[in-house]
This record gives C-alpha cells, structure tokens and sequence, in this order.
C-alpha cells in the first residue's frame, strides 16, 4: 500500500516535472520564436524625438513654432523629481526595481480580470517605451511577448535614467502634446520647474486616456484621476501627508479653462514672413526635418518694418477699394436667434471665422438697422456712454445706397475707432472691409539680401497667398531698367538719342503698334528721358538695336526669369514674374552690380546646435580686433559675382532718381534722402508697380486683382509709389541713407536733358543734367538710333514740357515702309497683353 502510494506521487511529480519542462519548454520556444527578427532595440540609444522647429527675429525674440507633433526635447537631468515621480508612480511604481517587467503588476492584473475587473495591461515604462518607438499599438498577445522580450533587452542596453528620458519625451498626452515639457506648456503655460504638486499629477494622469481626461470637459474625472496619482505619490513616499493635502484640494487651473493665458498669445500672430520661412525651409531641408528636426531658425525680419509694410499696403489697398465706393464687407452671417442678449452675441461673435491680424479693425455684428444709424455689438470691447456702439449715417456715404441697401441684421462686419488726429479722442465707430483688390510687398538690405519686411496681401488669415513671392504678374515698365542695363554695357549712354515714334511689329498673328502711355511721340529723345517718362516706342526700339537676346540674357543673369522669351513685347515687362525676384534683382541696381542672393534666414542651427546654414558669406577682416578707432568700421570682404559693370549700375541708377525727381513717380515719393525706382502699369492697369531704393534699402509693392481685370484710374506711380513712400519713410528713419557711391573710372559731363547736347561746365537750370561717363569713352552726341524703323516725317512731334496732354485717337501717319495707318486708342497685340505703359 504504501508502496502504491508513493508510486502514485512519484507519478504526479513526474507528470508536474515533465509539464513544467514542456511548459518551460514551450515558453521557450515561443519567445525564442518571437524574438527572432525583431526591431533593432538598440537604435533607441541613438534617437532624436521630433521636435519643435522655432523661429527667432533678430532680436532673439520667439515669433513662431512649426511642428506636426508639439514636442520640446528635455534632457533627463533638466526633468525635475516630482514630475519623475508622478509618473513613476502612475505608471510604474516598481520601475527602479525590476528588469523590464514587473511580474508582482502582471499577477496583479491577471488576479483583477479573474475576479471580473477591468482588464489593464499593466506595462512597465520600458514596456511602453517599445511599444511607441518600436511595435504597434495593437493589442494581441504576439504584440505583448515581442513587448517583454524587447524590453528586458532594452533594460541590458540602456540605464533607466535613459528609458525614463525616452518616456517623458515621447508620451502622447493630449491637446497635441508630446512629452512632459510641451504638455506643462499647453495646460498650465508654465516650464517644468514652475508646476505644483498638484499640476505634475495632472500631467502623471494623462497618458493613459489623454482624451477622456480634458481639464474642461471631463473635470470630475481628470480631478479624480489626479488625486489618484497624489495617493500613489504619497504611498510610495515621494510626497508626504501635507503635501498630498495642500495638492488633493488644489483646484484644477488650466490654460484650457481660461485660468491661464496660452503659450501662444505670448507670439504675434502667423503672417506672411514665417509661412515664407516654413515653405522654404520645408522645401530646401525636407517636410519631416523641417516640422519634426527641432531646427532653430534666425530670421532676418525686422519687426518695426514689418509692421509698417503691412500698414502701407493696407492703406493703399484700403484707399482704392473704397474709392470704388461699393460694400463688400460682410464677413459671415450670425442668426437672429442668437442675438438676442448680449452674452449670446458674444459667444456668436467670437466663434465667427474672419481674420483677426488686421491692428485697429474689430468683429462686429449687425445688431438693428436704422435710417439715420445701425446698431452694432463689438467683440472684445465694451459699450460705454463715451463710445456707443452706432454706425452712424454719415459714415456710410462713401457707399452706394442706404445702411437697408447694403446690410442685414446678423451681418458679420469689421470696425474700428475713428479718432482725432490733434488728440486722439473718439469720433465715432466706422466700418472697414477687406478689398478685393490685393497685392504685395517687400523690402531688403540691398547689401546683404537680408529680407526685412515681407507682406503677401492684405491679411494672412484671409488669404494666406503670398503674393510677394506665389504670384506670377506682368512687371510692365518697371522691367525696362534691365532693357536700358543692357544698353548701357552694350555701347549706349545715358545721353544716347533714341528715336520716339510710332512702330509696327508683324507678330505672325497680327500686327502689334505699340504706344506711349499719353499717345504721344516726341521724336529725338536722350536715354535718360526714356526711362524717367517711361517711353514705350523708345523701349523697344532700344530693344530691337541691341537685340532681345542680349535683354533675355541681362533679365536673367538678374534672376527676374528663369527664362526669357525674346519677343519684343517682353522688353515691356509682359512675362510674369514674381515682386520677390524684381525687389531682389534691383538690389544689384542699388549695391553697385554685386549679386545678392535675397534670404529670410540668418542662420539655421539643429537640435544640438550646430549651424547647418548660413546666409552671410563674407569675411570680416577686423572682427577679430578687440576695438576699433571712433568713427572706423570693420573692413568686410566680399567675394560676391559681379552681375554688370559698377559704372553701370550708377549711371541707370541715377537715371532712375530722375523717375522719383521729375518723371512718373514725381511728388510721389519725398524721404529726405536720395531715391531711385521705376513705376510699372500695364495694359488696362491690370498690375501696378514701383520699386525704389535708397542707398542702403530696396523695397517693392504691386497691386492688382488675384483675377487679373482692369482698374480704373490706377497706375504704378498713383497707387504703389505712395505705398513705397510711407515704408521707406520709417526705414530711413532706422537705417538711415545718403547719396548712391560714384564708383570711378568716370567722370561727369552736362547735358540738355531734352535734346542730348552737351552743355558748359558751368550750365545751370530746369534742362540741365550730369551724366556720368566712362573714362576714355569719347561720348558721341547728335548721333539717333531708330532700332531699325524710320521715323515718318509727318508726325505730330511734341516740344519738351508737351508730354502731359493726350493727343486725339484716330491720329494718322505713316510707317517706316511708307503705309499709312491710324493710332488705336492704346496699345493692342490681338488678343494679348502687350505689358508695360508707364
């Protein structure tokens, strides 16, 4: 008997034996088979989360963030204990203890489920730290042996001070939050070492369900949740029983609650400069290390004179859109139902999608209508006695109709305050609306190609389109400065006489007769004359002698064109291009004929902080002296291309001063320091241009319909000249300015503006000029180009001072080949835009 018996229990050992072998056996098998081709655990050593990319003006200052993921990287050490500690203790109270998993939790877990509790996973820290960087989150079994496996080999290759900076860095935990330092950003506006006790467990309380533990909308479960990982905290001894107290009856204060102001009301709002700097810099570095590399980003913006290109333009924009004196303006459209007290207006008012970048300009809505005035609610800004909120009727008599004809109640509208200009005090409330009209703006340092000021249109959260720089327009006559560049290193000075008078071109598809703006023609005319009145028939015939390739070949050396068609009519400014590559190329007009090349950024650094690109090439011979003699500079070298001669470039630049001082920018532009530019209208004023430079700035503006069509009265001079003038106004002011450098190998002679000839030494008056000349060059007065075309012996020529009146259409006269025809009434080319007038 006792015999049997223990042969009976020797049998059960054997078969517990044989089953934990096999059990043992099999588990083996399978980890081993599991473990096999498995993610490279060892690449963790190495990684480089993705991170914020942030960029910095000049002054050091943040003015934007760009990243898919909001993630700011924080070393281990910066990480201070009680934010360690909160999440240790709601994720992984034994993580100092085991080796990659925690079997105690495990069993724990697996005891809850039998009992018919909740099932949780119960991963350690290194468990979920390849889970996100190395597996999926799908929940199988085969996910979670690959996820022991990896974990325990992670234990073996990294400390735990490295795990745990890979979680704190990489945890998801809502609002678009990645890590611990941007999650204190985004709830409580605070850096790590500014949370409380109470805010760190918050955070600790996030990353199992970050979407159904939202400060505002879950607020008894988010509490609930915090207060658990405060009980663990204190279980675990990293609080003690005052702190749990003070912490557990905290209440719980975030940016989402509107306790706290957001991280990015501290920015200015995204305008046209950094969304340039985000499409380029996505473009030359790749999306993904672009919003995910961490990149720190100087840009060359100069925050004063952004401001005042967005001002300029608005105003230009602003004073031709209301001079048409049609309402556009409602934005949106609020239903009458929620209107009906203040606070529901309000909250309508503030959920309207209209921009908000305009400075002055408030979201208002229609309220009640009257004859005499109409009833308004403004957001962001209370009603007093002194400021009511009424529109009155006067305000609205640059409108067609009545306040009935043109609103509606509901109607979503843009005010501002109208004040006195002696003292600022209010005049009343006045309605604005954003033009349909729009355009662009640029200036940069014509030294550096620094770009300082950049708007793209009216408003950046009305359209985010860059203009400046996406817009593909007809420069119209500001592109034949680069016609007469080319003359002028070809053999012509400006004192060259060039035949004005009408010409006919046979394009294949019809014949083209180009025209002057004025209809006018005036015979003889110097070069200089040319430019400043912007003579068309002089422009192309100058054009045709020297031969459009040679203008193709200058237009893009330049980089206005990557490719320049050479048809006559180009040398008008009839192929697009962009205000971004005609700002930059007139910057080699102003800087003496160096290329440029224009840039946003300074310089980029990585997240380590080394610099991966830099604008600035040139040497600084006298950097490395500790000090310099009063009134000395340091010596910079430059190794830059030179893209035409320097004797060039200042003899067109001081032609172009002649557009600003008396040609078709005259009494335009007035700064107090020498100015050149050129003004560009093109057929049916469909774009407007003027660029202009002082010694030190270029800055540009265009004008015009993103749906090209005509605009009546408009002209490059009447509309984009003033803008170019309230800009540089302010630029001046900062930077300063002074006479262009006369570069030598020349000297000046005088001539009659008029007629070309040379004048005496010491000849003064309205006619007389001086005209820099190079030396050893014997200029040739009295001799004209025709560019081919003679000149008919009948015209109606014009006598110097004549060229403002507008001659009849219908004038008859005859061709170079002795054929009669009439003068149309503007310049046509069939069906197609013939590009510049003036």
């Amino acid at each position: 008997m006792l015999l049997f018996f223990a042969s009976f229990l020797g049998a059960i050992f054997s078969f517990i034996t044989n089953g934990l072998f096999m059990a043992a056996l099999l588990i083996g098998a399978v980890f081993y088979m599991y473990g096999r081709d498995l993610p490279n655990h060892e690449q963790l050593a190495l990684y480089a989360p993705p991170t914020i990319s942030r960029i910095y003006n000049g002054e050091g200052r943040l003015i934007d963030e760009f990243a898919k993921e909001r993630r700011l990287f924080t070393p281990i050490e910066d990480i201070p204990d009680i934010v360690k500690e909160a999440f240790i203790s709601a994720e992984d109270k034994n993580f100092y203890h085991h080796k990659g998993y925690d079997a105690r939790g495990m069993a724990a877990a697996a005891l809850d489920a039998a009992r018919g509790g909740r099932l949780r996973g119960a991963s350690t820290i290194p468990q979920q730290v390849v889970k996100n960087f190395l597996l999926s989150s799908d929940r199988s079994a085969e996910r979670k042996i690959k996820e022991l496996i990896l974990s325990v080999r992670l234990e073996n290759t990294l400390s735990k001070e490295e795990i745990l900076e890979l979680y704190l860095n990489e945890i998801y935990l809502g609002q678009n939050s990645y890590g611990v330092t941007a999650a204190a950003q985004v709830y409580f506006n605070k850096t790590l070492e500014e949370l409380t006790v109470a805010e760190a467990a918050y955070l600790g309380a996030l990353p199992q369900r970050p979407a159904q533990t939202h400060p505002v909308r879950d607020r008894d479960f988010a509490i609930s949740r915090r207060d658990y990982v405060l009980r663990e905290m204190r279980e675990n001894g990293f609080i003690d029983e005052a702190s749990y107290e003070v912490a557990t009856a905290d209440p719980l204060l975030t940016v989402q609650n509107g306790d706290f102001e957001p991280f990015g009301a501290q920015l200015p709002p995204r305008d046209y400069f950094t969304d340039e700097i985000r499409r380029q810099l996505s473009r030359d570095f790749g999306q993904d290390e672009f919003f995910g590399g961490g990149l720190t980003i100087r840009a060359t913006v100069d925050p004063e004179l952004q401001d005042e290109a967005a001002k300029a333009l608005q105003a230009g924009l602003e004073s031709y859109d209301r001079g048409l004196g049609i309402w556009h303006g409602k934005q949106a459209s609020i239903e009458p139902d929620q209107l009906g007290s203040e606070e529901e207006w309000r909250a309508a008012l503030s959920s309207a999608d209209v921009p908000r970048d305009i400075e002055g300009w408030f979201p208002a809505v229609v309220l009640e209508i009257g004859d005499q005035r109409m009833r308004i609610g403004i957001e962001g800004v209370e009603e007093t006695d002194a400021e009511p909120f009424y529109v009155p009727r006067e305000d609205i008599s640059w409108i067609k109709g009545s306040f009935h004809d043109n609103f509606e109640v509901g109607d979503v509208v843009f005010v501002r305050r109208m004040t006195k200009d002696a003292d600022g005090s209010f005049i009343r409330w006045t309605l604005r609306q954003v033009p349909t009209v729009q355009g662009g703006f640029m200036a940069m340092d014509v030294h550096t190609g620094r770009v300082l000021a950049m708007q793209g249109g009216f408003s950046y959260q009305d359209s985010v389109f860059n203009r400046a720089t996406q817009a593909a327009r007809q420069p119209g006559s500001s592109f034949k400065p680069f016609v007469y560049a080319s003359a002028l290193d070809s053999g012509f000075t400006p004192a060259t006489i060039i035949i004005d008078a009408p010409i006919q071109v046979d394009t294949g598809d019809g014949i083209w007769r180009p025209t002057n703006a004025s209809h006018q023609f005036y015979g003889p005319t110097p070069l200089r004359t040319g430019i400043e009145r912007s003579r068309n028939l002089m422009t192309v015939r100058l054009a045709q002698e020297i031969g459009m390739d040679v203008v193709a070949g200058y237009a893009e050396r330049f980089g206005v064109y990557d490719r320049l068609e050479p048809f006559l009519a180009n040398a008008l400014g009839s192929q697009e291009t962009t205000l971004f590559k005609m700002v930059a190329a007139y910057a080699m007009f102003a800087n003496g004929g160096e290329r440029v090349e224009p840039t946003l950024v300074d310089r980029v650094q990585n997240r380590w902080g080394e610099t991966v690109y830099r604008h600035d090439d040139r040497s600084c011979e006298d950097c490395q002296i500790a000090s310099l003699d009063a009134g000395f500079a340091p010596m910079i070298t430059s190794n830059r291309e030179r893209v035409m001669n320097a004797i060039t470039a200042y003899q067109l630049t001081s032609m172009m001063q002649g557009v600003v001082q008396r040609g078709t920018a005259a009494g335009r532009v007035n700064v107090g320091v020498p100015v050149a530019g050129k003004t560009g209208t093109t057929n049916d004023a469909k774009d407007v241009w003027f660029i202009g430079f002082t010694s030190d700035i270029v800055a540009g503006c265009y004008i015009g319909y993103d749906r090209p069509k005509r605009m009546p009265g408009a002209s490059g001079g009447g509309m984009c000249a003033p803008v170019f003038n309230q800009f540089i106004k302010h630029a001046v002011e900062k930077y300063g300015g002074g006479p262009f450098d006369v570069p030598p190998g020349g000297h000046f002679i005088k001539i009659d503006r008029y007629t070309g000839e040379r004048l005496p030494d010491e000849a003064s008056g309205e006619n007389v000029v001086a005209e820099y000349f190079r030396d050893g060059e014997e200029p040739l007065f009295g001799v004209m180009f025709d560019g081919g075309w003679a000149m008919g012996s009948n015209l109606p020529l014009f006598a110097p001072g004549e060229d403002t009146t507008i001659i009849e259409e219908g004038v008859t006269v005859k061709t170079s080949d002795g054929q009669v025809t009439v003068i149309p009434d503007k310049a046509d080319f069939g069906t197609l835009s013939s590009g510049g007038l003036y």
